[in-house]
Formats: structure tokens, C-alpha cells, sequence
């Protein structure tokens, strides 16, 4: 909301709108601006203040200074001195030793993360609430004051040129007209120089106000990481505790091998094709050169970010297909194997080389059943909505041909050394048929209603037409 209020006042001062404005016309959006600005100053600000009221040790000390003064390192001292009190005869004596060094770890531990809290969180905060925020109303104020002493200025200019004609003394007359002229331009001079100023402030502070954002994220990953480093800590000094910490790390569709996907996310179809397939039915089956269209370089890399991270966020990709075909595109091609696979990619080419166009047929139709269970159920899901996006070539452009030409080689490739100039060169040609022929023939390779992914397919494709 404030990027928008700030972008409206900035598109203002760029369009000139703020050398005639008068004050009271836009005090009600300027306010808005302000009263945003001070409150994000004022919560910064409080937030500043008790986080620095949970460091234990002093703001402004080094790691060895602020060791030295933690409660904790206090403790550990009391425990190393009682086990040296107690000797090495007392279990209680060893045990107390041993919990004092591994104290002495955690409060190093802790003053590490304390320094690393005020210079990437602190430091920033406080800018933000003290320096940069009151810039800019700072700033702001100034250029208000500015624009009233320009339009003051003109105004009597104005007047001046107004009174020239009929004025008695002509000389002295026009000697005040020149010099109310140099007040007007010395004025409009400060004022823009004042609005370039407020506008450069602006579009700072408006991009770091995710830098901003972000140091919430940091100071919980500042504070996960601390206390995983502590509980290591203690770990270390308890033998008789065997660690099993499983960690689920979330991976990324792109580039994962298909059968993993789909066992980590409990699917059976890969999130990327289901996804785009979905987006593509929506918005895309008309979308002319789907496939072929290269999309923008930055809103592709976004939109195969928000897949790799499971997001159902994805409502802004919608309106733009060529995103959404390049991102399925790319998603087939970083297979670590191809969906058509290696093992079978001699099979695929000899069956499109009988030259008997019903015993090719049959042949492709023997590889395709060849296919492993997970790879067979995927192919199908594409080529189903393929051959429905061949329906409306009419308008889309894009044949059968015309989508074995730009996704035949991103579905099958061989396994071998060279360039992939090389080798799409290699295949290109059986390639291109075997996809044509499949989704000129998809019912037939897959008749209908077989797995419940197809039946939703399908039914999603039907309304789709329907509406």
C-alpha cells in the first residue's frame, strides 16, 4: 500500500503536477503518506528498542567483550571451579566440568549471535526508524515549503507583468519586473532541485523496504541457526544421547529426478506439469505460438521459482501463457532423465522407422506400454491436454506438427556426450514424428477414464470449454 501512495506522489512531482499544485489541494494524500511513514518509523522503532532489551550482553562490545559479561559465562566459571573443587573422584566433580565448558561454548555461541543480531538486524532497524523514514518527511516538509514560495513568487511576477503596461515609471517598472523574474526562477530552481530529492528518497526508500521486510525472516534464521548450534553444543558433551534429528529439506521440482517428486510430494502427476497444464487450460489454449513464443526471461525464472518452492500463489502467471509454457518446457528438458526415458530411446526410434503407417502405430503403441508406471501416467496427462491444444490450432497456430517441433526434444534425447545442437540434430526428425503421431492418435495410446487424474483433466477441460 505505501509503495503505491508513494509511487502516486512521485509520478506527481515527475509529471509536474507539484509546480502548480497549492498545499491544501493533495494535503489529505500527503498526509496519508506521512501518517504510513511515522507509523512504520514508530514500530520500527519500538521493535529496535526490545530487541535490544533481550541482549544480555552490552550493545556495542565485540564478541570477546560481550563473552566476557554474559550471565551465562558466569556460570560456567561457578561450574569448571566446583569440579576442580570436587576433583575427578566426584562424578558430580566431572559432571560439573564438563557442563561448565559446554556452557562456556553456548555463552560464545550467544555473543556471536548477539553481534551478528545488531550489525544485520539492529544497525538497519534503527536507520530505518531514525534516518531514513525521517528523511524523507523531513524532505517532504521542505518541498511543501518550497512550493509555496515558488507560487508566492510567481504570483507576484505576475502581478508585475499584470501592472507593466499602465505604470508610470516604465524603467523602474520593468527594473522590478526582471528582478521579480530572477526571485520566480531562483525559486522554481530550489523547488525542483527539492522535488528530484524527495523523489530520489522515495524510490529508496522504496527499494529497501523488502530489505527491510526481510530482516524479520533473517532474525528468525539468526535465531535458528544459534540455538541449532547450541543444542550441537550440548550435544557434543552428552555421548550417552545418540542425535536423530531428520530434517525434511524441501527440494526443488526442477531438475529432480521424476520418480523422487513424486514420492516426496505424494503425487502422480509432477506439480510443474499439473500446474502449468491447469494455468494453461484457464487462459492459453488460444494463445497463438504457445510453445514456440519465447517468454520474458525474468517472469520465466519466477514462475519456475514459485513451482520449485509448491506455491499456490500463482494467480499472476495466468495472464501471461508464454511463462507458463516456457516454465512446463523447461521442466521437461531439466529432467535429469527424459520422460520418454534413455532406456527406452532406441525402442522409440526403430518403432518410427517401420515404414507400414499401422505397424508404426502399433509400434509406438508397445514402447509407450514399456513405459515405468510413473513416466507413463505423466506422458499421458501431457498428451491428453496436447492433442486438446492441437483442437484449437485454428487459432493457436499450433498443429500437432507444430508441438512436436518445439516439445519433441525436450520429451526424449539420447544419452550421449556432445552438444545439444548435436544431438537434437541427431533425433530431431524421429523425434518430432513419434510426438505427432502420439498426440495425433492420443485416444487411441490412451483411451479415457483410466486413472482419476485423467477424469479431473478431463472435466477441468470441459468446463474450461464451457465457460
Amino acid at each position: 500500500m505505501i509503495f503505491t501512495m508513494l509511487n502516486g506522489i512521485i509520478g506527481s512531482i515527475h509529471f509536474g503536477i507539484l509546480v502548480n499544485f497549492k498545499f491544501e489541494s493533495n494535503v489529505r494524500i500527503i498526509s496519508q503518506i506521512e501518517r504510513r511513514l511515522e507509523n512504520m518509523r514508530l514500530v520500527s522503532h519500538n521493535v529496535y528498542k526490545k530487541m535490544v532489551m533481550c541482549l544480555q550482553g552490552n550493545m556495542g562490545s565485540d564478541v570477546d567483550k560481550r563473552h566476557k559479561k554474559l550471565p551465562v559465562t558466569a556460570l560456567s566459571q561457578s561450574m569448571m571451579d566446583g569440579g576442580s573443587q570436587l576433583g575427578d573422584e566426584s562424578l558430580i566433580g566431572k559432571m560439573m566440568e564438563v557442563c561448565g565448558e559446554a556452557e562456556n561454548k553456548l555463552a560464545l555461541e550467544q555473543s556471536q549471535h548477539e553481534v551478528q543480531l545488531e550489525r544485520e538486524i539492529l544497525e538497519p532497524l534503527n536507520q530505518l526508524a531514525e534516518v531514513d523514514i525521517p528523511n524523507i518527511l523531513k524532505q517532504r516538509k521542505h518541498l511543501a515549503k518550497l512550493v509555496l514560495d515558488f507560487d508566492s513568487a510567481k504570483a507576484r511576477y505576475q502581478q508585475a507583468t499584470k501592472a507593466f503596461p499602465t505604470a508610470a515609471n516604465a524603467q523602474a517598472m520593468a527594473a522590478k519586473v526582471d528582478i521579480l523574474k530572477e526571485e520566480m526562477d531562483e525559486a522554481q530552481n530550489k523547488m525542483e532541485i527539492c522535488k528530484d530529492q524527495v523523489a530520489a528518497d522515495m524510490y529508496i526508500f522504496s527499494s529497501k523496504e523488502g530489505e527491510y521486510a526481510r530482516y524479520y525472516v533473517l532474525l528468525l534464521e539468526a535465531q535458528a541457526e544459534y540455538h541449532r548450534k547450541a543444542l550441537a553444543s550440548i550435544e557434543s558433551v552428552l555421548p550417552t544421547i545418540q542425535s536423530q534429528q531428520d530434517k525434511w529439506t524441501e527440494k526443488p521440482a526442477f531438475g529432480t529426478a521424476l520418480e523422487e517428486h513424486l514420492k516426496r510430494t505424494s503425487r502422480e502427476v509432477a506439480l510443474p506439469i499439473e500446474a502449468c497444464i491447469m494455468m494453461l487450460l484457464e487462459t492459453g489454449m488460444q494463445e497463438e505460438g504457445l510453445f514456440r513464443i519465447a517468454a520474458g526471461a525474468s517472469k520465466l525464472k519466477k514462475l519456475k521459482a514459485a513451482l520449485d518452492c509448491s506455491t499456490s500463489q500463482l494467480e499472476e502467471f495466468y495472464s501471461d501463457p508464454h511463462a507458463v509454457a516456457g516454465a512446463l518446457k523447461s521442466y521437461l528438458r531439466e529432467l535429469p532423465e527424459p520422460l520418454m526415458t534413455y532406456q527406452l530411446y532406441e525402442e522409440w526410434i526403430q518403432a518410427s522407422s517401420i515404414s507400414d503407417p499401422d505397424k508404426r502405430l502399433q509400434g509406438l503403441w508397445v514402447v509407450c506400454d514399456m513405459l515405468p508406471k510413473a513416466n507413463k501416467t505423466n506422458f499421458r496427462y501431457l498428451v491428453k491436454f496436447l492433442a486438446k491444444l492441437s483442437l484449437e490450432s485454428d487459432v493457436n497456430k499450433m498443429t500437432a506438427s507444430n508441438i512436436a517441433i518445439v516439445l519433441g526434444p525436450n520429451l526424449l534425447w539420447a544419452k550421449t556426450e556432445g552438444s545439444l545442437a548435436e544431438m537434437a540434430a541427431a533425433t530431431s526428425v524421429h523425434v518430432v514424428s513419434i510426438i505427432e503421431l502420439i498426440i495425433n492418435h492420443a485416444s487411441w495410446f490412451f483411451p479415457e477414464g483410466k486413472t482419476t487424474i485423467e477424469s479431473c483433466f478431463i472435466y477441468l477441460f470441459y468446463l474450461h470449454v464451457c465457460i
